[in-house]
């Protein structure tokens, strides 16, 4: 691949990437025009997915009153919890398989599109909860079809669900963090109207933002698809491809957005800036789904999944969470530390991006540029201080390491081979970072 020194041929390793991704419509209002959507992708009797905060939310009211406009048989569920479990899950399928729908709409957070996605998926093929769940957890059985239209309406811009064929959760009785990855669990369409985030509170839009640019950062310094072994059945590529040159078009751009506008956009947002983000994260959302996230994700997931007490400011929730883009980019400036010496090149590029001077910068310490940028704007934007800072202690490393260590899908991914040492030592190192 001439296009970048990073992705030279190895030995055994792919030589092809792909590119996949939700249709997309984007601009303010946008969400006005579901119905005409809902229609033209044969709909007749579709299911609004949400949660109960979100439900009283003018989104909400927008999108039951286009879908009524034109003349469609339209039930609201209301009853999604946020950061979802396989709980969750299991009771949205069952409503969905109960009201023979034809069509889902989903209004609200990753929360609310990952349990509207998994509930198509269990109400069209309806099976073991397990088998369709990644390993090791679950069997990871491939979904065996189309599934029906699902119209997905983000009303906030972090997770990027509308663009990705990802969905997550917790899994209770492991106090685990897992998921469902398949092209077919990818929605029809995605609405991004950034008139939508007018409402999100500013530790929100805080944990939105750190979620698009690890996202788009892990991506870009993510093990590139050459280094990946190539499938003996191409069917059979991973969506988590790694680095590969059209991701790094997205992730470059998205990390530059969140470096022009994140801060503003939680102590003084204007217009411009939500647009900007929502923007950021449909391109961060493109990006990791074509080329997967690493480290930080990887590390999140019993970050999120072990939560003792943790209760952040803007969520309503009646029990403790870590949401999820606090529970990623607390791991973040650790790893980056860590893995700059893999790819130094990628890390000041991404330094670059986020508006770093990176004049005379010498390799050796780009991951260390790079994580004290991200620390300086956590400090400003509230973001907690570490692990530490969402209520774990030194006492809890073994069994955070514990958790992580079997995600392969995303430990595999990052831009250099990992031990569990190495993993536990990140974990240590991001306990405080001020």
């Amino acid at each position: 691949m001439s296009l970048s020194d990073y992705f030279q041929p190895t030995e055994g390793g792919d030589i092809v990437f792909s590119v996949e991704s939700s249709k997309i419509k984007f601009g303010c209002g946008a969400l006005r025009e579901v119905g005409y959507d809902a229609r033209s992708l044969g709909m007749t009797r579709v299911v609004i997915f949400t949660d109960p905060n979100v439900a009283k939310l003018e989104p909400v009211s927008i999108a039951l009153d286009s879908l009524k406009g034109q003349g469609l048989d339209v039930a609201i569920y209301d009853r999604v919890e946020v950061e979802p479990t396989d709980r969750s899950f299991k009771a949205g399928a069952a409503f969905a398989k109960d009201g023979k729908f034809d069509g889902f709409i989903s209004v609200g957070g990753g929360s609310v599109m990952d349990t509207c996605k998994a509930s198509n998926l269990y109400s069209t093929y309806p099976a073991e909860f397990l088998d369709y769940v990644n390993a090791p957890i679950g069997k990871a059985i491939p979904v065996p079809g189309p599934l029906k239209p699902h119209i997905a309406c983000p009303t906030t811009f972090g997770t990027a669900s509308e663009c990705t064929g990802i969905t997550i959760f917790d899994f209770l009785e492991m106090k685990a963090k897992t998921g469902i990855v398949s092209p077919r669990i990818r929605a029809s369409l995605g609405i991004l109207d950034p008139d939508c985030l007018k409402t999100l509170p500013p530790l929100v839009r805080a944990a939105n933002g750190f979620d698009v640019f690890s996202h788009a950062c892990e991506s870009f310094t993510a093990r590139p698809f050459t280094k990946r072994p190539a499938p003996a059945d191409p069917t059979k590529r991973p969506q988590n491809q790694g680095a590969n040159p059209y991701g790094d078009i997205a992730c470059l751009e998205a990390i530059k957005l969140m470096g022009l506008n994140l801060v503003q956009a939680v102590t003084a947002p204007k217009e411009a800036n939500l647009e900007a983000l929502m923007f950021a994260g449909m391109l961060a959302g493109i990006g990791f789904g074509n080329s997967g996230c690493h480290l930080p994700h990887g590390m999140s997931y019993p970050v999120a999944g072990q939560v003792k007490d943790y209760q952040p400011d803007g969520w309503i929730s009646d029990h403790p969470i870590v949401p999820h883009g606090i529970s990623v980019i607390v791991n973040s400036p650790s790893v980056f530390r860590l893995t700059g010496a893999a790819c130094p090149h990628r890390h000041i590029q991404a330094a670059e991006a986020i508006g770093i001077d990176v004049t005379g910068i010498d390799e050796k310490d780009a991951g260390n540029f790079l994580a004290n940028k991200i620390i300086e704007m956590m400090k400003i934007t509230g973001i907690p201080n570490g692990l530490k800072g969402v209520g774990y202690t030194e006492d809890d490393i073994e069994n955070l390491t514990d958790g992580a260590f079997p995600q392969k899908r995303l430990i595999d991914n990052a831009p250099m081979p990992i031990s569990r040492e190495q993993l536990k030592a990140m974990f240590q190192n991001a306990l405080s970072y001020w």
